[in-house]
C-alpha cells in the first residue's frame, strides 16, 4: 500500500538524499495556512469589488445567498479533496490529484491550467492594486505615478518577501488580513445590534429561496465562487505546514467555513444597511461611478467619517495581501512541476530558508508577461486587466474543481485506500455536478462577467482550453520525474 508521500513523488528519504529540492518542514501552523487563503480571498476586495456588481446586475438582495450556497458547493466538493489530502501531500495540489486519478496527460493539461488561473488573477489584482495606489498618491501626496510602475515597484516587493520564507510572507499577510477582516466584522456588528437599515434586518429577502432564484442568480453565484479563490493554498502548503495530515483538513474545513460566514453575514449586514428593497438600485448608482462606494458609504454612516479613509488604505494593502498570496502560490506550482519534470528542473532551486527563489524569479517574470502588455497598449488596467483576468481565472478555477471532483472518484475506486461512500463518491460526485453548472452558468454570463464583447469573451475563454491542450502537450515531451504509483 502507499505511503501518504508516496503519491506525492518525494518520501521522506528522497527529502533527505535531495534537500535542494523540498520546501522548509514545519514552517506554518494552522493559523497561517488559514492567513493564506484568507489573503487570497482578499475579503475587503471581495466586498468592495464584488458586492456591488453582484447586487446590482445579479440577484440584488438575495446576494448573500449565493455566498451561502457558494461556500456548501465548495465545502461538499472540499470533502473529497481532504480524502485525497491524506495521500497525495505536494506543493501541486490540484495537479497532483488531478493526476493520481486520471493519469499524466490530463493532471499535467491541469497544472498548467492551475498556473494559467494563478497568473492571471494575479495580473488581475496588480492592475486594479496600481490603479486603486496611484489613485490613493495622487490623493493624498499629489503625486501622479503611472499605475504599471506601481505594478513593477510591487513585483519586487512580492519577490524579496517570497524568498525571505513562506513564514515571514504569512506573518506580514496575517497582519494585513486581521486589520480587513475585523473593520468589516465591526460594521456587521454594529449594524445587527442596531437592528439593520431603514427596512431592518431584511433576513427572508436575503435568504429566502425566492431572493436566492430572483433576478440573475448565476450572476451571483459567479462572484460567489470567485471569492472562495485560493483555498487550495491548504494543500499548497502541505509541504510546509506542521503535520500536514492534521493541518491540511481542518485549514480547508476552517477557512472555507470562515469565508463563507463571513461573506454571507457581512454582503447582508450590507444589503439591509441600505435596506433590501433599494439596495439593487443603490449598487447600480454606484457602478455607475466608484462602485467602492457602495459598500464604503454604509460602513462609515456605521462606525464615522473616519473609516472612508482607512479602507480605501485598506484595500489598497488588501489587494497587495492577494498579489503576496497568489505570488506564493504559483512560485509553489512552478516548483512542484519542476520537480515532477513537466518544466525545467533548476525550478526546484532552494535558498538557505528553503523558499523556491528560482521559481520565485520565474513566477515574477511571467506576471510581468501578463501585466506589461496592457501598459504598453495604454488600456484602463481595471476595465481591462482586472475585468478580463478575474473571468478567466474563475472559469479555470471551476475547471479545476470539476476535474478534481471526479479525480477523487477515479482514485479510490482504483486504490481503495479509503472505503467511505460519502467521502470518496457520493460528495466528490455531487461537487461534479455543481461545478459542471457552474462552468455552464459561468460560459452563458461570461460576456457580463468580463465586462466585454462577445468577440473578446469568446477568446478569453478559449485560453483556458488552450492551457489545458499546452500542458497535455508537455506531457508528451518532457520526463516524468515522479515515481510510479505503487499498490
Amino acid at each position: 500500500m502507499q505511503t501518504p508521500t508516496e503519491v506525492g513523488g518525494h518520501d521522506a528519504t528522497q527529502a533527505q538524499a535531495a534537500p535542494a529540492r523540498t520546501l522548509k518542514p514545519n514552517a506554518l501552523g494552522l493559523a497561517g495556512v488559514v492567513f493564506f487563503v484568507f489573503a487570497a480571498q482578499a475579503p475587503l476586495v471581495g466586498m468592495a469589488g464584488a458586492v456591488p456588481v453582484a447586487v446590482g446586475i445579479g440577484s440584488g438582495p438575495g446576494v448573500p445567498a449565493a455566498y451561502l450556497a457558494a461556500g456548501i458547493l465548495i465545502l461538499v466538493f472540499a470533502v473529497g479533496f481532504v480524502a485525497m489530502g491524506r495521500h497525495v501531500v505536494d506543493a501541486g495540489a490540484f495537479y497532483m490529484y488531478i493526476r493520481a486519478g486520471l493519469g499524466r496527460t490530463l493532471g499535467s493539461g491541469s497544472a498548467i491550467v492551475a498556473l494559467f488561473a494563478y497568473l492571471t488573477i494575479q495580473g488581475a489584482i496588480y492592475g486594479l492594486f496600481g490603479a486603486v495606489t496611484g489613485g490613493l498618491l495622487d490623493q493624498y501626496l499629489g503625486l501622479d505615478v503611472a499605475w504599471w510602475l506601481i505594478a513593477l515597484a510591487t513585483m519586487a516587493v512580492v519577490l524579496g518577501l517570497g524568498a525571505a520564507g513562506v513564514d515571514i510572507s504569512a506573518k506580514v499577510v496575517a497582519v494585513i488580513v486581521v486589520a480587513e477582516v475585523s473593520i468589516l466584522t465591526v460594521f456587521g456588528i454594529v449594524n445587527l445590534v442596531q437592528g439593520g437599515g431603514p427596512e431592518g434586518l431584511g433576513l427572508p429577502q436575503s435568504f429566502s429561496m425566492s431572493a436566492a432564484l430572483a433576478g440573475a442568480p448565476g450572476i451571483a453565484l459567479m462572484f460567489a465562487i470567485a471569492s472562495m479563490f485560493g483555498f487550495e493554498a491548504t494543500a499548497i502548503y502541505g509541504e510546509e505546514a506542521r503535520e500536514p495530515h492534521k493541518t491540511v483538513p481542518r485549514a480547508t474545513y476552517l477557512a472555507v467555513t470562515l469565508i463563507t460566514c463571513f461573506f454571507a453575514f457581512t454582503a447582508w449586514m450590507i444589503v439591509s444597511a441600505h435596506g433590501a428593497s433599494r439596495s439593487q438600485d443603490a449598487a447600480l448608482a454606484a457602478l455607475e461611478g466608484d462602485s467602492t462606494s457602495f459598500v464604503f458609504s454604509v460602513v462609515s454612516d456605521r462606525l464615522g467619517g473616519w473609516t472612508g479613509d482607512a479602507l480605501a488604505i485598506m484595500l489598497a494593502v488588501g489587494l497587495f495581501a492577494g498579489i503576496l498570496a497568489f505570488h506564493n502560490a504559483a512560485t509553489r506550482y512552478l516548483f512542484s512541476l519542476g520537480r515532477g519534470g513537466l518544466l525545467p528542473g533548476g525550478l526546484t532551486a532552494v535558498n538557505r530558508r528553503h523558499a523556491p527563489w528560482v521559481a520565485g524569479v520565474a513566477q515574477t517574470a511571467l506576471a510581468l508577461v501578463v501585466v506589461m502588455p496592457f501598459a504598453i497598449a495604454g488600456r484602463d488596467p481595471v476595465l481591462t486587466l482586472f475585468s478580463w483576468f478575474s473571468g478567466v481565472a474563475v472559469l479555470a478555477l471551476v475547471l479545476l474543481l470539476l476535474l478534481t471532483s471526479v479525480s477523487v472518484v477515479v482514485f479510490f475506486r482504483r486504490q481503495q485506500l479509503d472505503r467511505r461512500p460519502w467521502n470518496t463518491v457520493v460528495a466528490p460526485v455531487l461537487a461534479a455536478v455543481g461545478m459542471a453548472a457552474t462552468i455552464w452558468l459561468i460560459l452563458g454570463n461570461f460576456t457580463t462577467l468580463i465586462g466585454g464583447d462577445a468577440a473578446t469573451a469568446t477568446w478569453l475563454a478559449l485560453t483556458v482550453v488552450v492551457a489545458l491542450v499546452i500542458g497535455a502537450g508537455l506531457s508528451r515531451v518532457r520526463p516524468d520525474r515522479v515515481r510510479p504509483d505503487r499498490g
